[in-house]
């Protein structure tokens, strides 16, 4: 709805019916952008932004005698900000592109115009922030410079200091403007929304309206960091030498000297800029940017493609708000403002009671959100979260929605605060809340039958046969009070459920009775220890080699596993202590609880291990394939690990001495790389890594096989 007309909607863009409409968008896309870049706060998302923009495009297409001065379409982004520092050369925006085909069209237009194909591209990450020059004057940071209306930015230059990545002296005394996007990583976000609400201030909808707020404040009682990276550097008109040098090197020389003065740029994220002869191999490097997207710690919108060489990009030009040699290939908007509708409490397999958002439902990322995860009660607290608040949700990829934070500058005044469960939302007992994550005081016994089925899943005890249903009829018949109870079934007891005949009863005990040896890492994470999963728990096993030694390992000794920190140590430890009655039963039934083939650490005082003490005398222990290795598996694995899980994998993997890990990045040594490889296979040839497919990777562990494939 524009100023209460309604408008229709397109994937692209709102289509407008009249001048009246027009003028409406016009207003409130003006309105938006002003208050963006007056003080990061805006009435609408991203994505209905540029949805709005893009219908005033083609409404001004169509009717040019209608174009008011005051549109958007015209003017680079922050046209709407004032400022009073003139740039050296216009700081211009970028025209987008938001399909393959369209992008193609792009590309056969700029070769058109310089006669030729375009030798090299540039692809890079189109980043989620703000776009600033930074001038350096014999080396040292001079001016902080925001883009403004593209001739004239306003002066930051209190914020220097306060930046990730942009140093105050370079490493050589040159005169030179560094240009580039400050953004807030989704750490500093985090802990700038903390700070801020310490203070008393409304928590930032994003990290995006969080570093527009904050590189503009002045004499705040607190300071928070954001981080650059450059994206381009120009001459000043007193460089010297340097003017004709930089004029004449790829777009790529530049970024690449810029680093070299000790610049940030995205160089050594996994998303860094890539050099390019074809379009195919640019559209290849968009889909790998795309899939990362999710993953990175900072927020992209997009990627950006420029003709790499100085000469492609001199005979394109530049229009008066985009240069004609980039372009900005949009991606689907990952965050959308929604109203929240209310909150539901919900009771976890070990207890914890985690609220969750119900929303307006709003499409993210090709998908209807409905839910998004609110953590905890005191998240809820620190982000000021009332029923009716317009939200900023957030979902990229597979990951699940979030709320980031209320766009606290639209609420009305009809708000109401959120209410707290007094007891347990599962079974009405009292709630522990004594920890951030609240309590239900049975723990584990509140959700009886998911912890118990969680503990015979596929990647714990993998007991087949034992469904939700089958343990619903075990808890019911009052047969089993934990799943330590599982090993002491007896035939009779299970012949006497409904639908369980002879065959049913004897392949279920077979199962338990297998599921009796599973290895000490199955077990630790059957019992579902808070903080732990199934990579944690692999871990643990391995340094310990028994239970007795994890159960008897202090906060201290816990750290030296890799991967715990003294906060997850000491709930591991807390955690132990509470489920010692369960692990007794599990003793008693003859459970595994030892990892096979795992040497511990030696004791204190002690001279250690048979195996360290032989290493101690000059013996060669004996070296298993993978030892010291980091290995990535990705695809569809064929042969001899076709009827693994990723899971398995990874214990297969551990066991033959190796480290599993999920991303490939310069610390990788083995990529097993399976049908469909995709973007990790890329990555892996571009870093020179080692790729094995399945048939060489279980040649190469043949001793750790399973038995069973």
């Amino acid at each position: 709805m524009v100023d209460g007309r309604m408008v229709s909607m397109t994937n692209s863009a709102v289509v407008l019916a009249d001048a009246a409409s027009y003028a409406a968008a016009v207003e409130e896309a003006s309105a938006a952008a002003a208050a963006y870049y007056a003080g990061g706060e805006s009435t609408l998302d991203d994505d209905a932004y540029d949805r709005l923009v893009r219908g005033i495009a083609v409404y001004e297409e169509e009717h040019p005698q209608d174009v008011l001065a005051a549109s958007p379409t015209g003017k680079v982004a922050g046209g709407a900000a004032g400022g009073d520092v003139p740039h050296t050369v216009p700081m211009l925006s970028l025209d987008n592109v938001f399909s393959a085909e369209q992008f193609a069209t792009w590309t056969a237009s700029l070769e058109r115009r310089i006669g030729r194909p375009v030798a090299a591209w540039s692809v890079e990450p189109k980043l989620d922030g703000l776009a600033v020059a930074a001038r350096y004057r014999s080396g040292r940071l001079e001016r902080l410079i925001t883009r403004g209306d593209g001739t004239a930015g306003e002066d930051v230059s209190h914020a220097v200091g306060t930046v990730v990545g942009l140093p105050e002296q370079l490493g050589e005394p040159v005169t030179i403007e560094v240009r580039g996007e400050i953004l807030m990583t989704n750490e500093q976000f985090e802990q700038a929304n903390t700070v801020r609400t310490e203070h008393g201030g409304d928590p930032f909808a994003n990290p995006r309206n969080g570093a527009a707020g904050t590189l503009r404040a002045k004499d705040r009682p607190y300071t928070v960091e954001m981080t650059f990276f450059a994206y381009g550097a120009l001459p000043l008109p007193e460089s010297g030498e340097l003017t004709g040098t930089l004029a004449e090197l790829p777009h790529s020389e530049v970024l690449r000297y810029v680093a070299g003065l000790g610049v940030h740029t995205a160089a050594e994220t996994d998303v860094a800029p890539r050099t390019v002869t074809t379009v195919e191999q640019v559209q290849s490097r968009v889909e790998e940017i795309a899939a990362l997207r999710a993953s990175l710690p900072f927020g992209i919108d997009g990627i950006v493609i420029k003709a790499d060489l100085a000469a492609d990009q001199r005979e394109a030009g530049s229009g008066t708000r985009a240069p004609r040699w980039a372009i900005a290939y949009k991606l689907p908007a990952v965050e959308k403002v929604t109203r929240l509708l209310g909150v539901e409490w919900n009771v976890g397999r070990t207890g914890i009671i985690a609220p969750r958002a119900v929303l307006e439902p709003v499409e993210i990322d090709g998908s209807t959100v409905s839910y998004a995860t609110l953590h905890n009660p005191a998240d809820i607290t620190r982000r000021d979260l009332r029923l009716g608040d317009r939200v900023m949700v957030y979902k990229a990829g597979d990951i699940i929605p979030r709320i980031e934070a209320p766009v606290a500058h639209l609420r009305t005044g009809d708000e109401q605060p959120i209410v707290f469960p007094e007891t347990c939302p599962q079974c009405g007992s009292e709630i522990d809340t004594s920890e951030q994550r609240w309590r239900c005081v049975r723990g584990r016994d509140c959700r009886l039958v998911a912890s118990i089925s969680y503990a015979a899943g596929r990647d714990q005890l993998d007991i087949e046969g034992l469904g939700a249903t089958r343990v619903v009829q075990l808890v019911d018949a009052g047969l089993v009070t934990d799943f330590a109870d599982l090993f002491t079934l007896e035939r009779e007891q299970l012949l006497g459920l409904e639908r369980m005949g002879e065959t049913s009863t004897d392949n279920l005990l077979a199962a338990i009775e297998t599921a009796r040896t599973r290895p000490l890492s199955r077990v630790f994470c059957a019992l579902g220890v808070r903080g732990t999963g199934r990579s944690m728990s692999r871990r643990i096993a391995r340094y310990f080699a028994s239970m007795d030694r994890i159960r008897a390992a202090d906060v201290d000794t816990l750290q030296q596993v890799d991967g715990i920190g003294k906060e997850k140590a000491a709930g591991v430890v807390a955690e132990l202590v509470e489920l010692a009655p369960l692990i007794e039963k599990l003793v008693a039934a003859r459970v595994t609880m030892v990892e096979p083939g795992a040497t511990p650490p030696p004791e204190p005082g002690e001279e250690g291990t048979d195996a360290a003490a032989a290493v101690a005398e000059g013996e060669t222990a004996a070296e298993r394939p993978l030892d010291g290795m980091t290995v990535v598996v990705t695809g569809a694995m064929t042969g001899a690990l076709e009827k693994l899980s990723r899971n398995q994998m990874n214990e297969l993997i551990e066991r033959a001495g190796g480290k599993s890990s999920s991303s490939v990045s310069k610390r990788t040594t083995l990529l097993v790389a399976g049908e469909k490889a995709g973007s990790k296979r890329t990555k892996a040839e571009d870093l020179g890594v080692r790729i094995a497919a399945p048939d060489e990777f279980a040649e190469l562990i043949a001793e750790f096989l399973p038995s069973e494939v």
